[in-house]
């Protein structure tokens, strides 16, 4: 007699013993895929750590409120994905990129990199210092992501603020499916631990 392979997705849906909420199944799901957007670099830049904040170790912060930005990458089965490279990139507190294709390039916050990259550990897990994102002319506030593993490029996505007045008038959240929209929105929270003003956002990026 043939085996049947069954994953853990199959055994949860298929056990009327195991209910889960539909947070949770939505948790295996794919994190939708979008455009790259025109902001992408040209050349990396110099400082390309998780630490968003600060360029070069400079004494100068970025303008903005900053943000901890953590979570893990995981299989469709929900497994973690180590040694993935997970980079993000998004506009400066005023809306500026740090691309030449900005046409306000030359204003740009010198004291925010724009564009950093961490790798998951052996939990998958990420952790980013960056600034809540802002919204510009055209656009809600949004931060860009890109997944590499094994040599190759297995997502590009953008994730949003939660809950933002201009989420629902943005042409490229809108034409995700509310599912899918979920699947891409940080819920940013204070961060009670920090001595100073901050905040924070846990996210799952399932590829």
């Amino acid at each position: 007699m043939a085996k049947i392979k069954l994953t853990r997705r199959a055994l949860i849906l298929g056990s009327p013993s195991l209910v889960m909420s539909s947070a949770a199944l939505a948790a295996f799901l794919p994190t939708p895929g979008t455009t790259e957007g025109p902001f992408y670099p040209v050349r990396m830049p110099r400082d390309i750590d998780a630490d968003l904040v600060r360029v070069d170790k400079s004494e100068e912060a970025a303008v903005g409120d900053i943000l901890h930005l953590t979570g893990r990458v995981l299989d469709a089965n929900a497994r973690p994905v180590a040694k993935a490279r997970v980079e993000i990139w998004q506009c400066d507190a005023t809306g500026i990129y740090l691309h030449p294709g900005d046409r306000r390039f030359a204003s740009r916050d010198q004291g925010f990199q724009g564009f950093g990259h961490a790798v998951t550990d052996s939990t998958g897990r990420i952790v980013f210092r960056t600034i809540v994102p802002v919204s510009y002319p055209g656009r809600t506030p949004h931060i860009h992501a890109k997944i590499f593993h094994g040599g190759r490029k297995l997502l590009t996505t953008q994730l949003y603020r939660a809950g933002h007045a201009q989420n629902q008038s943005d042409i490229l959240f809108r034409r995700l499916s509310p599912g899918e929209q979920q699947r891409v929105s940080m819920t940013i929270k204070p961060r009670t631990v920090a001595a100073s003003v901050a905040y924070e956002t846990e996210i799952e990026l399932v590829i």
